[in-house]
């Protein structure tokens, strides 16, 4: 399946570090960047490398039965 993002150029997004990342390590994020149409994620060690691109309904899922896990 394929999501077409029309928010923009990629390099414009503003990326943030996930708070369900591990604080132990700075480094070892997850980072997510909110478009019109799309969630981004990425590595935060590999930046330029792949990224996972889901629907913003997607991720509010994710999100919500991430929160209700011990």
């Amino acid at each position: 399946m394929s999501l077409k993002d029309t928010s923009g150029h990629l390099a414009d997004l503003a990326w943030f570090k996930s708070s369900y990342s591990d604080t132990s390590n700075p480094s070892d994020c997850v980072e997510v960047a909110i478009a019109h149409t799309a969630v981004h994620i990425r590595d935060s060690k590999h930046p330029d490398g792949p990224r996972l691109m889901v629907r913003p309904s997607v991720w509010t899922a994710f999100v919500d039965r991430r929160s209700r896990t011990p």
